[in-house]
């Protein structure tokens, strides 16, 4: 796991120190060593976390006559068979690396090479004999990869601080991609915070041609394709899914440093540690955080899971001061970010990395096997939908209408007067237009309209993922939805975030590529069935992890925050979002914030979401905008 970078710049040559910058701010995902390749306009810097080969794989790294260098950020899981497939056609190998065999697969299938390649992964490929800059991000988008072009120049890294590095690329906020935070607390790709600079979308590669002025192309290599199967019975589904899961664990054990595992005591954590103590001979070590708070904490189920396998298990208790980070965590995500469970993820990831250099997580499981509560909601829904979505309106909107914001029962009302796809896009959004137009200033909302048209909540990202799921079952929509949008850009985000401002390295075999095509010929029917969620995943493990585990009521990985805001953490919310810096930003209505906080406090009222958002939004403009 690494930090990668890059420039090419046909009006003057990059500089060594710029690069050198963009390099060091990102030394916490490669603590270990750093690199670089300068010739001409191009320029390619790397920090490395050394995983696989501590000796021989420094990068950048090119091929045996260095017309072709690659800077490459993740862990190729197959790369010893597609090494002995190179070599075999006369490839030779200077290094025992997965970075290597990249170079080579490149060379010999061109833009295929990424058909092969089974891992996580963001890296930059300079074709130093065609000119051009191939660029490539892994399937569900567990490595992120930012992106600055004009005319003449394009700056790639890993971490969006680092292509700020360059002074000569503007600062300026995207208001666009404001109102979207606000809306699903996080900011959907290619967008960020600041406009002209983007992400890569998951599962595509850029070509960036070098010519008189600079050609970029995007395309999509890989995507999800469902073809349910109703020929393979449940037990056969379950065994074949079984075997599956051990062998993308087994492959992730492939390391030259410790490893271990987080463990939350849910299904799917749960499931990967049993399968490593299946295929490794020594205790796994593994690692929990939990809550003072019971009803948001799972340590003790934990414990259950490290005792039935004999693990080498670590836990922590987070409390109110642990917010502490949250500074650190604006500064490491660059863009607002507001799922707080950012902040047990960086203190377990900090606990880990203590023991180990490597970590597999339970990622994925819920949206690659409908564990979300909300598919139950979602689906038991569906039963209104015989009623004509006008006369939905009448029967909930109205009513909606009439309660103020906040009352338990209004969102609801809401949900209910909605076509399908708006009404799941509710449990997936944070704010409506009543909201926004609360909470922005005057100076907001008319630059909004004079600028961007008018914005309210941004559900076309949403919807162009419904819609382009090749599958008439909603279970499967909005499944694919979710991982196209909320796990490549939230839960995935979080982790890989928190996890490297820690230089630990985060592995997530329920994500491997050839699980989730499993996966997908997989019927909806076997996926939830009797009301059970991630029904065929728990047929898989069942007989290896107890019933209580397997069924016991989903808690998800949440933060005790409507607890913190009501009491521990009332006057530090209130003096930062009410403080003269965020008086003097004018972005948010002040007395509208007021209310918030005021009405949180109130008996049954749960505004901690949008109290965090604020929070988060605030610190990040102090590291951001006010330096």
């Amino acid at each position: 796991m690494c930090g990668i970078a890059g420039i090419i710049d046909i009006s003057s040559s990059p500089q060594k120190p710029l690069m050198e910058k963009m390099c060091g701010i990102m030394k916490h995902r490669g603590p270990d060593g750093e690199g670089y390749y300068m010739e001409g306009a191009v320029a390619l810097g790397h920090r490395r976390l050394s995983i696989i080969d501590l000796e021989g794989g420094k990068q950048p790294l090119s091929n045996e006559d260095g017309t072709v260098w690659i800077t490459y950020n993740g862990e190729i899981y197959n790369f010893p068979d597609i090494r002995k497939e190179l070599i075999e056609k006369g490839h030779r190998f200077k290094t025992k690396s997965d970075t290597e065999t990249i170079v080579h697969a490149y060379e010999e299938y061109g833009v295929q090479c990424l058909e092969k390649l089974r891992g996580m992964f963001a890296f930059g490929i300079w074709d130093d004999k065609k000119k051009r800059l191939f660029l490539a991000r892994d399937r569900l988008g567990k490595k992120p990869l930012y992106y600055f072009s004009d005319s003449k120049k394009f700056i790639f890294a890993s971490e969006l601080k680092a292509i700020l590095q360059d002074k000569r690329v503007n600062r300026e906020i995207n208001l666009k991609a404001v109102i979207d935070y606000l809306t699903y607390n996080y900011i959907p790709f290619p967008e960020t915070i600041f406009k002209g600079i983007y992400k890569l979308q998951p599962g595509h590669y850029m070509s960036v041609d070098v010519e008189s002025v600079l050609s970029l192309t995007i395309k999509q290599y890989w995507d999800i394709k469902y073809s349910p199967d109703y020929s393979i019975s449940e037990d056969e589904w379950a065994e074949r899914l079984r075997e599956k899961l051990k062998e993308a664990v087994k492959i992730r054990l492939i390391s030259d440093v410790p490893l271990g595992a987080f463990l939350s005591g849910g299904v799917d954590s749960s499931a990967v540690v049993a399968l490593m103590s299946m295929v490794q001979d020594t205790p796994v070590k593994t690692f929990s955080i939990g809550f003072k708070e019971e009803d948001f904490s799972e340590v003790k189920y934990a414990r259950d899971v490290s005792k039935r396998f004999g693990t080498e298990h670590h836990e922590m208790i987070v409390e109110p001061d642990a917010m502490g980070i949250l500074p650190d965590l604006a500064w490491e995500f660059d863009e607002p970010f507001a799922d707080s469970s950012a902040i047990p993820t960086y203190y377990v990831s900090k606990m880990a990395r203590q023991h180990v250099t490597v970590i597999l997580s339970g990622d994925g499981g819920d949206e690659t096997f409908a564990g979300y509560r909300r598919y139950l909601w979602a689906k038991d829904m569906q039963k209104y939908d015989w009623i004509p979505v006008p006369l939905k309106k009448m029967l909930f909107g109205i009513p909606a209408m009439l309660l103020p914001d906040g009352l338990k029962g209004k969102g609801m009302l809401n949900h209910l007067s909605k076509d399908p796809f708006k009404r799941y896009a509710g449990l997936n959004t944070f704010s409506d237009h009543s909201y926004l137009k609360n909470l922005l200033s005057a100076d907001i909302i008319t630059d909004l309209k004079q600028n961007y048209n008018g914005r309210n909540p941004n559900y076309a990202y949403l919807k162009g993922f419904y819609d382009v799921c090749k599958s008439d079952d909603y279970l499967t929509k909005i499944q694919y939805m979710d991982t196209k949008t909320y796990l490549a850009d939230d839960i995935l985000t979080k982790v890989d975030r928190a996890s490297m401002l820690c230089s630990l390295e985060t592995r997530a075999p329920l994500l491997d590529h050839k699980v989730v095509e499993l996966a997908a010929r997989i019927p909806s029917s076997l996926k939830i069935k009797n009301n059970e969620t991630k029904y065929i995943l728990k047929k898989a493990m069942n007989g290896i992890l107890p019933d209580e585990i397997l069924y016991r009521k989903k808690m998800g990985f949440g933060v005790p925050l409507i607890h913190w805001f009501k009491k521990d953490l009332a006057e530090y919310a209130r003096d930062i979002l009410l403080s003269k810096k965020a008086v003097d930003r004018n972005i948010f209505n002040q007395n509208y914030i007021q209310s918030i906080l005021k009405n949180h406090q109130k008996k049954g009222r749960d505004l901690s979401a949008r109290i965090w958002a604020l929070l988060f939004f605030e610190h990040w403009c102090r590291h951001w905008i006010d330096a």
